[in-house]
């Protein structure tokens, strides 16, 4: 169909964005606010018109910003482009609205997203966050909290996951994702809102990405979780923060929903994560708060005696810090000790195959001699983990 836009000459970037706007209004049946000569043409197309028309603007948007290999990319051109985007609000619509773009435009869209979210102008301070970003997070977060959503149809899962990795790399944006508690339809929390002390009520947007990665289908999943994983292990103070004040809320979900998933990748996948948060030293307090609770040792050890061999090895790699923690809570050393003669015979048989990893044969016997160490009785050291220094690492082995 040989179509109006079509005019033989470049068309500016303030252009593509307003077409693109009007044809995203015409594609949800909305009349746009502002209206140009264009605007009585567009609402005159019939939907399947209105979408082929869309995937053109949005390829010559992905030109503009990226380039092709004839054209190189105009800084100008794209500045212009990502002032008309903002704008226009068209980050926000995109976000809400690609989940039924065709699977070309979703990449485009993906493509378009990412270098505009990334764009600095000529001579802009390098260790300022790029505009769209401090944008985004004062003024429009909503278009953070759409993309997270993005996880609730499959079709949107990956090209939201990807836009939301490349935001993630900023501090600000974490906290947002963190913080908000809106509801669909409810404006979401502004930087300048945010109540970090304030425990969390376990309904925001970031507490939704249990339920994708436990319930959704395996495409939706293991982007999810590659994008919570992101959260939690790049942004070391933020999250050392808010998993403080949220550590029961945090993980009880993560203990349920997570590591009891029925889901294999699921679960090993979780163990592994949680190793890693609770290895890390900035975690350090967190971690000595997981490790002094009975419950949370239970679940290691039944990890251990999974059917699995590699959901056993990423379960051992959580049981150590327990075992190697040297100021154990009362009931941690109850249940140790209670099982301490099931423990000496079961370690040095457990995963006994792994012939060739030498750390791991010493970590084993490591564990033994710390439970052939333990007393008859447990111990109140409640008073000497007052005195602990942060800068110790209790798990000696990891």
């Amino acid at each position: 169909m040989a179509f109006f836009f079509n005019r033989g000459r470049s068309r500016q970037p303030s252009e593509v964005a307003r077409t693109t706007k009007e044809l995203i209004c015409r594609l949800l049946d909305k009349q746009p606010k502002v209206t140009s000569p264009m605007t009585a043409r567009i609402q005159s197309l019939t939907k399947p018109q209105a979408e082929e028309e869309l995937v053109k603007q949005l390829g010559h948007m992905k030109v503009i910003v990226q380039g092709t290999q004839e054209v190189n990319t105009s800084p100008e051109q794209v500045h212009a482009l990502v002032q008309a985007t903002l704008q226009e609000d068209l980050l926000l619509d995109l976000a809400q609205l690609i989940h039924i773009l065709p699977f070309e435009a979703r990449k485009d869209t993906q493509t378009i997203f990412s270098h505009i979210l990334r764009f600095r102008p000529n001579n802009y301070a390098p260790d300022k966050d790029p505009p769209v970003i401090s944008y985004i997070v004062h003024h429009r977060p909503e278009i953070l909290i759409e993309l997270c959503r993005g996880y609730n149809q499959s079709q949107s899962s990956m090209p939201c996951g990807v836009i939301l990795r490349e935001a993630l790399k900023f501090d600000v944006v974490a906290a947002v994702v963190l913080y908000d508690q809106s509801q669909p339809g409810e404006p979401a929390v502004r930087l300048s809102d945010l109540k970090p002390n304030l425990p969390q009520t376990g309904e925001g947007v970031f507490w939704n990405f249990f339920d994708w990665i436990d319930k959704s289908n395996f495409e939706v999943s293991a982007d999810a979780f590659t994008t919570f994983r992101e959260v939690l292990t790049r942004h070391k103070n933020l999250v050392t923060a808010y998993l403080a004040t949220n550590f029961d809320l945090f993980f009880g979900r993560f203990n349920s929903t997570l590591i009891q998933s029925d889901s294999y990748v699921t679960k090993r996948q979780s163990i592994k994560l949680l190793g890693e948060i609770l290895l890390d030293r900035a975690n350090y307090n967190v971690m000595m708060a997981y490790v002094e609770s009975g419950e949370n040792l239970k679940l290691c050890m039944k990890l251990l005696r999974d059917d699995r061999k590699m959901v056993q090895y990423e379960g051992f790699h959580v049981f150590k810090v327990f075992v190697a923690n040297p100021n154990k809570s009362v009931a941690v050393q109850r249940i140790l000790i209670n099982n301490r003669d099931r423990l000496l015979r079961f370690l040095p048989k457990f995963l006994e195959d792994r012939t060739d990893d030498d750390q791991f044969t010493d970590e084993k016997s490591f564990l033994v001699r710390q439970i052939e160490l333990l007393p008859k009785e447990p111990i109140d050291q409640s008073k000497s983990t007052r005195n602990v220094p942060p800068g110790v690492n209790t798990a000696t082995v990891a």
